[in-house]
């Protein structure tokens, strides 16, 4: 199937205030087809917010895209001309923020802000955009669509404001939606509500998604690969149901063993006391030469200290960048 979104070589960097560059993202690759969810995993720091706001080009005013391309439609989002990239952000490309306390205006409506999308990518007529806005809030909010978008944000829970920027994100019938950490704020129960509510949007709207997270147990069940960032760079990426089930690299064993497992009531069943991925992966931190990986991991070998490990294959949809299998052991 042919992809939807194909990102090739991206590579970012963002300056420091001395105005010296540092690397963000390197030499990101992958394709997303119609209907995919890719769950995109990692620590705070490893480029996945980058990411997001790469491929629609907004970020911040010390960050520069150095090379690549983004193909959506037919087109180089990166060579794309600051009007055409208007008509695609948020109308075909729609991008979920984490917090929706910033994202949403304090003192609007629900149901206007969401009209308010509509009516600024161009949808005829107040009339129609009302009408679209309460066909979207039926969608979402199926027992109680009119209360709500009726509501201010601060007279919803959290649940209630992360399905009015789905709400948002999904109004123009976009091809693709991003979704930056939209769990990130609720609670256990709440987020896989919030899951609950994307996989019926992927199933009656035929989205494709990117669903970035630093929680593996929220793309159990839920995505259909997993890519892996660490200090920018892919690591691994291959079926969710193999990596999440034998996850191949050391940093993705170690992401998974670090992180407490979600439950469907929302509550883990005992207390356990959690291994921790020793050191950072702040810039600083990084080796200049060898895996970037090399000075956190427990499976580290001379070669890693030499040189970075190009991807292997592990089948024809599964790679990861490790020495251990560069001989084709597996």
């Amino acid at each position: 199937m042919a992809s939807v979104l194909k990102i090739q070589d991206l590579h970012v960097s963002y300056q420091s205030r001395e105005r010296v560059p540092y690397p963000a993202l390197t030499g990101i690759s992958f394709g997303l087809v119609p209907g995919e969810i890719m769950g995109v995993l990692g620590e705070s720091g490893s480029g996945k917010s980058t990411l997001a706001g790469s491929i629609v080009r907004l970020l911040p005013a010390n960050g520069s895209i150095t090379r690549g391309a983004v193909h959506f439609e037919g087109k180089d989002l990166l060579r794309a001309k600051p009007d055409e990239l208007q008509q695609i952000r948020g109308a075909r490309i729609s991008l979920i923020f984490q917090e929706p306390s910033l994202a949403l205006h304090p003192t609007i409506r629900a149901g206007e802000q969401v009209r308010q999308v509509l009516a600024a990518h161009g949808s005829p007529g107040r009339n129609a955009q009302n009408d679209r806005m309460r066909q979207v809030f039926a969608l979402l909010f199926p027992e109680d669509a009119d209360r709500i978008s009726r509501s201010y944000p601060h007279q919803l829970s959290g649940g209630q404001r992360q399905r009015v920027l789905i709400a948002q994100a999904i109004a123009c019938g976009p091809s693709i939606v991003i979704a930056d950490e939209p769990t990130a704020s609720l609670d256990s129960a709440t987020q896989m509500e919030i899951l609950g509510v994307f996989r019926a949007l992927r199933e009656r709207l035929g989205l494709a998604m990117i669903f970035i997270t630093h929680n593996p147990a929220l793309l159990s069940g839920f995505a259909d690969r997993v890519l892996v960032l660490y200090a920018g760079q892919i690591v691994e990426c291959g079926p969710a149901e193999a990596v999440l089930a034998s996850p191949r690299h050391p940093y993705t064993r170690a992401l998974f063993q670090s992180i407490p497992e979600v439950s469907e009531k929302g509550r883990n069943s005992r207390k356990t006391k959690l291994p921790v991925i020793l050191g950072d992966s702040a810039r600083s931190s990084l080796p200049t030469r060898g895996c970037p990986f090399e000075p956190r991991c427990p499976e580290r070998m001379d070669i890693c200290r030499e040189r970075e490990p190009a991807p292997v294959d592990l089948s024809p949809s599964h790679t990861v960048s490790c020495f251990k299998y560069e001989s084709g052991a597996i």
